[in-house]
């Protein structure tokens, strides 16, 4: 029949597809090796034997295709044997040999590889720091690793990589940063040591230059000292250090005082609304293994139901739940050494929980003074923040620009969040932290220099925005932007642009820094 003669045509077309073949499985890093694959890093040394298939035979007819694949879907198959069968199609000297190698060279670059996303991040910022002649800091992990020949078949064999399944790598919370010290303590370099003790030099100081600590952390705090930091540019703690330990007690002090006079109101009739957001809105928020902590959700709950009793201009909205986090994380870290993702918070001691939560609570009301607008009625302060993006991606990529406006994308569908969340659901929390240095060294950081980041973010995917050739394309594009290996390099580079954009149009109109 006809029939039969379009199914056996079909299958012998298909047959390289067909479900039941063994199929590989490829870990976060490193793939298995597979001669069909690489079989230009076979060519000149040992190859299969001639009796080794070199890929599967195909089915001629739906019989023996149905042979083949006969136990496709059964359940219980012996691992051994499944492994037997694959190494049938194997070189075995190949295997070792590369296998040897892959785990010499991951055990000499550890943590420097780029390979290696999920152990750490690249180290030294790429960017003009404003305070600095405006010469690029090359980072240490731009430099050649190993022979170029070696680099020519890494780089291949990643490209191939790329269109193979594979898990996605596990990265830290706060990725192992370097120049940043943002999690863990990693050696040191010559440089970083340096920065870090310039930072100390400035803090140790009767009363610290707030202007030059500002030029230092343009650039990146180190981990040691940001907590302290912090503190200082956002307002919280005096310059003055001999201030210093009475304002933080008596500021402590006074949020408990609001707890022990408001906390107990959040189930009355007209405040249960609001405490039931928050409650709702809290184990939405990342990173899960922290917010969800038993511990960590109380004194989330209570930062923010507090904050919206006391403002009840704007009271409590959507987004403001996430700009607890990264003040949250900072200030744990002034207790811990380990990996905040790793950390039970419930183990610290009741004084430095109330401390981290006291201060994370003053810190992020700072924040919140500058950009309060954002959240009042109709959230004016978004509105005109998005205008302002829109005209300013105008002036900067008019084909961007075009290209989104003969899809109908309007900017308000996707910057909203862009600005509601000061880009914590676009970036990974360590980026955020990187980013929040610089916000709170430049002047109206959070509510001025923001607008020229969301534009060098938006103009970072041009190449990808403009592959798009629909509104859902596009839509799907901007609101899962595909940043979960960024790091220090990528927050710097970012940076770099946004000032260069902000001198480049400082005549712009005055509704931007409103």
């Amino acid at each position: 029949m006809s029939t039969d003669g379009n199914k056996k045509q079909f299958w012998k077309r298909n047959a390289a597809k067909v479900p039941g073949s063994i199929q590989h499985v490829y870990g976060a890093q490193h793939p298995p090796f597979d001669p069909l694959l690489h079989a230009n890093l076979i060519k000149a040394g040992n190859k299969p034997p001639p009796t080794t298939p070199g890929k599967p035979k195909k089915a001629t007819t739906f019989q023996e295709f149905e042979s083949i694949t006969s136990d496709a879907w059964d359940v219980g198959d012996d691992d051994d044997e499944l492994l037997a069968m694959a190494a049938q199609n194997l070189n075995i000297e190949v295997v070792m040999e590369t296998a040897n190698k892959v785990m010499q060279r991951h055990f000499n670059l550890k943590l420097t590889s780029p390979v290696c996303l999920s152990a750490a991040l690249l180290t030294h910022p790429v960017f003009p720091s404003p305070y600095t002649d405006g010469r690029l800091v090359k980072s240490h992990s731009e430099a050649p690793i190993g022979s170029p020949k070696e680099s020519a078949g890494e780089h291949a064999a990643l490209h191939r990589q790329r269109s193979l399944p594979h898990r996605p790598p596990v990265i830290p919370l706060v990725a192992r940063m370097a120049d940043q010290n943002t999690s863990g303590t990693p050696a040191m370099t010559e440089r970083e040591a340096s920065r870090l003790d310039k930072f100390r030099q400035l803090l140790a100081g009767p009363n610290t230059d707030l202007d030059e600590l500002r030029k230092l952390s343009w650039s990146g705090i180190p981990r040691q000292v940001r907590p302290i930091t912090w503190k200082l540019l956002s307002g919280y703690l005096p310059a003055n250090a001999e201030r210093r330990e009475s304002v933080l007690k008596r500021k402590r002090h006074e949020y408990f005082g609001f707890i022990q006079q408001y906390y107990d109101s959040r189930n009355d009739e007209h405040h249960q609304d609001t405490y039931r957001q928050i409650h709702i809105d809290i184990p939405r928020m990342t990173p899960e293994s922290l917010v969800l902590q038993p511990k960590v959700t109380e004194i989330f709950e209570r930062i923010l139901f507090i904050w919206a009793i006391r403002h009840p201009a704007s009271g409590y909205v959507q987004g403001i739940n996430d700009l607890v986090t990264p003040f949250f994380v900072v200030y744990v870290f002034e207790y811990i050494e380990e990996e905040v993702e790793n950390f039970d918070v419930s183990s610290l001691q009741e004084e430095a929980l109330r401390n981290i939560e006291a201060d994370s609570f003053w810190c992020m009301s700072k924040l919140l003074d500058g950009i309060q607008d954002n959240y009042t009625f109709a959230q004016p302060g978004i509105q005109k923040k998005v205008k302002a993006l829109e005209e300013l991606v105008s002036r900067i990529d008019e084909t961007v620009h075009r290209h989104m406006q003969h899809y109908e994308v309007e900017y308000l569908q996707f910057a909203f969040r862009w600005m509601n969340n000061l880009l914590m659901r676009e970036l990974p929390l360590r980026c955020t932290i990187r980013l929040w240095d610089t916000y709170q060294a430049e002047p109206e950081g959070f509510s001025h220099f923001h607008l020229y980041v969301c534009a060098a973010f938006l103009v970072r995917w041009r190449k990808e925005i403009l592959e798009e050739k629909d509104f859902q394309g596009l839509m799907l594009l901007l609101q899962n932007l595909p940043t979960m290996h960024w790091g220090n390099e990528e927050v710097s580079v970012l940076l770099a642009e946004a000032y260069r954009l902000k001198f480049a149009f400082a005549d712009a109109p005055n509704h931007y820094k409103r």
